[in-house]
């Protein structure tokens, strides 16, 4: 334990013995904790997903986004340029963008206009107008020193990585690319690194700690215990060929999956997602087509703290989460093609696309099981979970993802950035 992470709590707080481990309930329930995450997680020098570039397409379109709780808005200028901003107006704090919702949260306009008191500003956050700024026939107004240049919409540091918008608050953290790593960035590439078009946007709000669902995105362990459908289908099972990559500090994983490397074992027998009489009555949700030549035909990959991205046979996606509370999150998809696919690649993402989300079967179940956690963690802030499938350590897996190693990784960062040594 560190007094400068803990000083800030009223109720004492010591990580237990066994480090990542072991992992507190408390950082699921506690209001204090969750409050200094908004500074220690979300302020600090890390790049936090903001939207797609495509989002943002042309000149004067925007995009309204979060960091933590903090409203953001990303705009792109006459000139091409990618800006993004606390969405908050310099004069009283009253939101300047109002659309917050799936595809309602963008729109195309050449100022940005606050409702309470038309203060307006330009797509990159300066303040251009101020209503009746110079009062009325000599009277009222503002002061003759007033500097609109010095009133701006609070900046953030923005950069674009394979169609990605990337923001921080922090003038320290390190260019993009060292922050993702080599490991981060080839698989980035791998599924982004084309010309990609929006197939659909939507999110749900799950009531459970963003903690957990940054776990359940890194929990290999689960994916074919819980999930019926890849389990009895053979999307994804621990009986293919896989395995977790982990970036240079852990904070960033990918797991994969060979589907046609499938070989029975034995231990589904006694799992209850394995239901082997089930069938489909629309099978065409199955077919694929091989679109890489690694034979990796599902992956899950984190971007530390709240980024997801996955393709599970060609149904390629982007998600990420916002904290709405200690006990409440709400998670965004984007579905996404490629501007080369024909018709028939289009429609079978679409239909693939249907696997997950907020009215597919995977979500579905994440979202009724970390509500569980939730739950069943309530008033045992004395207790901790227990994550050592895998070993103690955090590294790559090689030929197995029966790990929890990269749930460890999460924890390693989180516990690096919180101080809660």
């Amino acid at each position: 334990m560190t007094e400068t992470g803990t000083a800030d709590l009223g109720a004492p707080f010591q990580w237990p013995k066994g480090g990542v481990t072991r992992i507190p309930f408390r950082l699921f329930s506690d209001p204090e904790i969750y409050a200094l995450e908004q500074q220690r997680i979300f302020r600090v020098p890390v790049w936090h997903f903001l939207c797609m570039a495509i989002d943002i397409a042309k000149p004067g379109d925007y995009r309204t986004t979060f960091v933590g709780e903090t409203p953001v808005v990303v705009t792109r200028d006459q000139d091409g340029d990618v800006h993004a901003m606390v969405n908050r107006c310099a004069h009283k704090g009253a939101l300047v963008c109002l659309k917050e919702r799936c595809l309602k949260a963008r729109g195309n306009q050449q100022t940005m206009s606050c409702i309470s008191h038309a203060w307006s500003y330009d797509l990159q956050g300066k303040l251009k107008g101020v209503a009746f700024r110079n009062g009325v026939r000599g009277k009222g107004g503002m002061p003759a020193d007033f500097d609109p240049g010095e009133h701006r919409l609070e900046p953030l540091r923005v950069e674009v990585y394979c169609g990605l918008v990337f923001g921080t608050f922090s003038p320290a953290t390190e260019p993009l690319s060292e922050f993702l790593g080599e490991m981060t960035r080839r698989h980035i590439e791998r599924n982004l690194g084309r010309p990609l078009k929006l197939l659909g946007f939507h999110s749900q709000v799950i009531h459970n700690n963003w903690k957990l669902y940054a776990e359940n995105l890194r929990d290999s362990y689960h994916a074919t215990l819980l999930h019926t459908f890849y389990t009895t289908f053979k999307i994804n099972r621990l009986d293919m060929d896989g395995g977790i990559w982990l970036s240079d500090r852990g904070w960033h994983h990918v797991s994969y999956a060979k589907r046609a490397t499938f070989e029975k074992e034995d231990e589904y027998d006694e799992v209850h997602a394995a239901r082997y009489d089930a069938k489909l009555a629309g099978p065409k949700l199955l077919e694929s087509w091989a679109e890489f030549d690694d034979g990796i035909t599902h992956s899950i990959q984190s971007v530390f703290p709240t980024l997801g991205i996955q393709l599970t046979l060609n149904s390629l996606a982007v998600r990420f989460f916002v904290p709405r509370g200690v006990d409440k999150t709400e998670l965004f998809w984007m579905y996404l093609g490629c501007e080369s696919d024909d018709q028939q690649m289009h429609n079978m993402r679409t239909m693939q696309g249907n696997l997950t989300g907020a009215a597919g079967l995977v979500s579905l179940e994440d979202g009724c099981i970390n509500e569980f956690v939730q739950r069943g963690t309530r008033g045992s802030a004395d207790r901790s979970a227990f994550v050592e499938m895998g070993g103690r350590d955090v590294a790559p897996s090689a030929g197995s993802r029966a790990t929890e190693t990269a749930i460890r990784g999460f924890w390693q960062g989180y516990r690096d950035l919180m101080g809660f040594a």
